[in-house]
């Protein structure tokens, strides 16, 4: 497996960690976090989804990320 195909499965298995956590630090229910740790993060998928169509609608581009010692595309090149 790509590790481009295995970064998503790793983030999608933390996210399921961290909900399952937080909700079992708040509640004290392994039943209650599992419950709510299996369920936001799935809905926190669609919700970026949808947030990430709004913002292209709205005439936004998605963020580029830069090497920290790359000038910036707005910079010019004797700044």
């Amino acid at each position: 497996m790509s590790v481009t195909a295995l970064k998503p499965i790793t983030y999608g298995a933390m996210h399921f960690i961290v909900a399952i956590g937080v909700a079992y630090a708040l509640t004290g229910s392994w039943a209650v976090a599992l419950g709510i740790g299996m369920v936001e993060p799935l809905i926190q998928t669609f919700a970026y989804t949808l947030h990430e169509k709004l913002w292209a609608k709205a005439g936004a581009a998605p963020r580029q990320h830069y090497h920290h010692h790359a000038p910036m595309p707005h910079q010019s090149e004797t700044a």
